[in-house]
């Protein structure tokens, strides 16, 4: 069962329908929404800040989120996905984005909707990714626009897809 831990007098809120792995980590000012996933390894550190995710994100194996005190809170819109190893740190993440797997995002960074951040990229802080863009790299830069109706569609499968996989674990 996922460890769900008070502190500071916030308890996470857990959305309807929502998978949280065996040893995920919830922690604190933590409101995650309906239909998410929370993956193995995975540490939601709302002590400090809040983090707030909306319906339909998954937030795969060993990524980490956490905020700083006072200073950078994490929003995360729907059909989001955070691939595995990621790390994001008092970062927007506005809906139907996808983080590439071990992709860093810092404080006060805006990803805009549809768009596409590369595996292994760092998006430094105060960055504004464009809404239906890919960036790549470190520091990760923009490398093309995308149509934002096709990026969306496929981030949304995406989101979706993982939906299906948490069905598998209900009666395991």
């Amino acid at each position: 069962m996922a460890l769900i831990k008070s502190v500071r007098g916030f308890t996470p809120v857990i959305g309807k329908d929502t998978y949280l792995a065996d040893n995920a980590v919830i922690i604190g000012d933590v409101v995650i929404g309906c239909g998410c996933s929370i993956w193995f390894g995975t540490v939601l550190r709302g002590d400090v800040n809040s983090i707030r995710i909306g319906n339909g994100v998954n937030i795969q194996d060993g990524s980490v989120l956490h905020t700083l005190y006072e200073k950078s809170v994490i929003e995360i819109g729907n059909d989001v996905s955070i691939g595995h190893n990621v790390t994001i740190h008092g970062a927007n993440i506005c809906d139907s984005v996808l983080i590439g797997m071990g992709a860093v995002i810092l404080d006060h960074a805006v990803v805009g909707e549809g768009a596409i951040i590369a595996a292994g990229s760092v998006v430094l802080s105060h960055t504004q990714v464009e809404p239906g863009c890919i960036y790549a790299g470190v520091p990760a830069k923009f490398v093309k626009k995308v149509e934002p109706a096709q990026a969306q569609e496929i981030n949304r499968k995406i989101a979706r897809n993982y939906h299906l996989y948490a069905s598998w674990y209900e009666n395991s």
